[in-house]
């Protein structure tokens, strides 16, 4: 059959490209119909005030599934995924439009690269050209990337919780956040979690911005025993884990209105609060039907308005037991951190009167 020639996507007034507009992206369900890469561009360009909101003079990679989402199709996450379906793009991809403006980062490796570093909504309608689904910008702004401007609490559903655990976790987390003075901003991952986003000044290191998460996971955790920040999967048991390491450098959580490779094409949505713990199923809100939801306004709309001080948790951090966590297993070993041992595999060692160990370890 012949192919099909590119169609074209009004980005904010430019004009993008897209090649094979009828490839299928997500198959058709019994609640929505499938949805073809021009109709991913063209949601993209729909939600361009609150998706340009999320990404914006932000480092940016980019998730793309360029077969589409089918079930059995995999993410790489790393070397050893050479036959995944799909991959993390965090270098400028070749063929980039020559709007495309990019900004350097420096790795936890040390090495750097040119990622992607979004001015205008024409960039991710671009990706979308590229097969991009999520785009996974870092908690920085251009003008400096070394100081976060934005703290990323993740509330991950472990296994026997669900989607209504994470709403009514994402309720404490509401209250202790307005008792230490902070606006969060809530939204959905698209899939069973919750993530709540606050703007802070860029004052503070990634190590801060980390240890600011654990401390609010930790006294999040003492308030609600539905909730942990046990690093180790064997002892988080059925409760919702607040991933504190999101907030490391070079670790991201899909942005505000991301698609998710999922069934029916769900969106990361901002919501506000009070919505929030209406919802009962979050692929309700995907690529159908966000487009109307936010011609009506976005639940984020203030979220620049105010820069909060890490202090109240930092503060949380210094004063809660517990000291320092482990790391992802890809970062260099960290200052004060635990073993990478898993809890079921450490062996317990005995010394002798001299101080020579004789078993074990």
């Amino acid at each position: 059959m012949p192919k099909t020639p590119a169609a074209e996507v009004d980005a904010g007034g430019r004009a993008v490209r897209v090649s094979s507009p009828d490839r299928v992206i997500y198959e058709a369900t019994d609640s929505t119909p499938e949805v073809t890469k021009l109709m991913v561009a063209e949601y993209f360009a729909s939600v361009d005030d609150g998706l340009m909101r999320a990404l914006r003079d932000r480092p940016t990679a980019l998730e793309r599934w360029t077969s589409g989402v089918r079930e059995g199709m995999r993410l790489a996450t790393g070397p050893q995924d050479k036959d995944a379906d799909a991959f993390y793009q965090k270098r400028v991809p070749k063929g980039a439009p020559d709007y495309l403006e990019t900004v350097q980062v420096t790795f936890p490796s040390g090495r750097t690269a040119d990622e992607i570093c979004p001015t205008e909504i024409a960039v991710p309608v671009w990706c979308a050209h590229m097969g991009t689904l999520v785009f996974h910008p870092w908690p920085v702004r251009r003008a400096d990337v070394d100081h976060p401007d934005e703290l990323r609490i993740d509330l991950d559903p472990q296994p026997g919780t669900t989607f209504a655990d994470a709403v009514r976790v994402a309720g404490v987390a509401r209250e202790l956040l307005e008792e230490l003075g902070i606006t969060g901003y809530p939204k959905t991952s698209g899939n069973r979690g919750v993530h709540v986003f606050v703007r802070i000044k860029p004052e503070w290191e990634f190590t801060d911005l980390r240890h600011a998460a654990i401390g609010f996971g930790r006294e999040l955790a003492r308030r609600d025993d539905g909730v942990t920040v046990e690093w180790w999967k064997e002892e988080r048991g059925a409760r919702i884990f607040v991933d504190f390491n999101q907030n490391n450098r070079d670790r991201t959580i899909a942005s505000a209105y991301s698609l998710r490779p999922l069934p029916g094409a769900p969106v990361s949505t901002p919501m506000t609060w009070d919505e929030l713990a209406g919802v009962t199923d979050p692929g309700d809100y995907n690529l159908f039907t966000v487009p109307d939801r936010v011609a009506g306004g976005d639940p984020w709309a203030g979220i620049d308005d105010a820069a909060h001080s890490l202090e109240p948790l930092l503060r949380l951090w210094e004063e809660l037991p517990g000291g320092e966590l482990n790391f992802p297993p890809d970062y260099p070993k960290m200052p004060g951190e635990p073993p990478r041992v898993q809890p079921s595999k450490k062996v317990e060692s005995h010394w002798d009167a001299e101080g020579n160990r004789i078993d074990g370890g």
